[in-house]
């Protein structure tokens, strides 16, 4: 029996394309036993190709059940299924879980005990429950693409789906949660979590600059808002990133850069004169990071005590040292396209460990188990298949 430590856990995964799927990804990183329910025709097209990069990242460490959800034969064996199961996750536009009868109410007429999850682009009510929500509209609604690039450029979107990532990961905690609660009450609960509350979260002190302050923050480019001269800086092979936030990190910079003075300018000498003088103290900074190299300049600086980096390609992430160490990778050998290396978790517990245990499988790979682990005899599977319930 697995000691990881979410086995206890039965979930069945309704979720496609990617903020669902990166919510249960998490429980079944960490052992759970996960069901994937899809389509008798399989989900491949919703997060990509089956065997490509993304829908394989997505989906390890599941089983594969095709099932109708729409048959009444389809919906009996769901709610079988239900009553074997602690946690459901879907994220279907809002009204499809009525339609088909699988939403938190019904199905908790059968299982008191189950944690019902829904992902969705604004909300399980309000103004905006019929649109259709997507990671870039979040993204542009949330505010993060008025802050994102560079001034004057127009919006610009973050260069991953920012929104769906951290809808599924506040999902997931949301799950974890109730399942703590449960212990205590006995009872499941009604899961939520959105695209447009995730990125407005994501937004933290941005988004409090107005809350509290009520200051309207811009673009900042490469600079940090309001902390600087932290930036992006050339070489004279490259581009690496500063953070000198602070004034004792400043001096040391300035230090480091064999330009003492800098610290001592009137216009720099200050958090606040600095943010003012901004493009100007860049400039400054500049035009002495062009005379040495990237790797140069981040062995002289990290000497320092002054925080930098590379700015790397993704060939370039994996090949760091650091990167390897930290291990968050894991290869997983697949039956068709051979070992395949997918992005694992970044947490670490002393004693837990998540793993990847199987490659996401084939489209209704685990379906006849399922059904005869909830009690259909050969025959009877073989009915459901020739009425393409399953």
């Amino acid at each position: 029996m697995s000691t990881a430590p979410l086995a206890r856990f039965k979930v069945l995964d309704l979720t496609r394309v990617r903020a669902g799927p990166t919510c249960v990804r998490q429980l079944a990183d960490w052992g759970a036993d996960v069901i994937k329910i899809e389509s008798p025709d399989g989900d491949s097209g919703l997060g990509g190709a089956r065997h490509g990069p993304d829908f394989q990242n997505l989906h390890r460490n599941k089983r594969s059940l095709t099932l109708d959800l729409k048959s009444p034969e389809g919906l009996a064996i769901m709610h079988k299924l239900v009553a074997w199961a602690d946690v459901v996750v879907e994220n279907y536009r809002p009204d499809v879980k009525f339609r088909l009868k699988i939403d938190y109410e019904n199905l908790r007429a059968i299982n008191p005990r189950i944690v019902y999850a829904s992902i969705s682009g604004f909300g399980q009510d309000g103004p905006y429950l019929t649109r259709p929500g997507f990671d870039q509209i979040a993204q542009g609604m949330g505010g993060l693409m008025s802050i994102t690039g560079q001034p004057g450029q127009g919006p610009m979107r973050v260069g991953i789906p920012v929104a769906d990532l951290t809808a599924g990961i506040f999902a997931a905690m949301g799950i974890l949660i109730a399942l703590l609660e449960r212990e205590q009450s006995g009872e499941g609960q009604w899961v939520q979590s959105s695209l447009l509350a995730a990125q407005i979260s994501m937004l933290d002190f941005q988004a409090a600059r107005w809350t509290i302050g009520h200051e309207v923050p811009g673009q900042a480019g490469n600079d940090h808002p309001t902390s600087i001269p932290t930036g992006v800086f050339a070489t004279a092979d490259g581009y690496i990133n500063i953070a000198a936030a602070g004034n004792d990190i400043y001096r040391r910079l300035c230090v480091a850069l064999g330009a003492p003075a800098l610290a001592d300018h009137p216009d720099y000498a200050t958090d606040k004169a600095r943010s003012a003088n901004r493009k100007a103290l860049n400039a400054e900074i500049e035009a002495v990071t062009k005379g040495n190299t990237s790797a140069g300049w981040i062995a002289a600086l990290n000497k320092a005590g002054v925080p930098c980096g590379p700015i790397y390609k993704m060939d370039e992430v994996f090949a760091d040292e650091q990167v390897k160490h930290l291990n968050i990778t894991r290869k997983i050998a697949h039956p068709a396209l051979g070992d395949v290396e997918v992005i694992g978790q970044p947490i670490e517990l002393s004693r837990s460990k998540w793993e990847i245990r199987t490659p996401t499988p084939e489209a209704g790979e685990h379906t006849d188990a399922i059904l005869a682990s909830i009690g259909y005899d050969p025959a009877a599977i073989a009915g459901l298949r020739a009425r393409k319930v399953v």
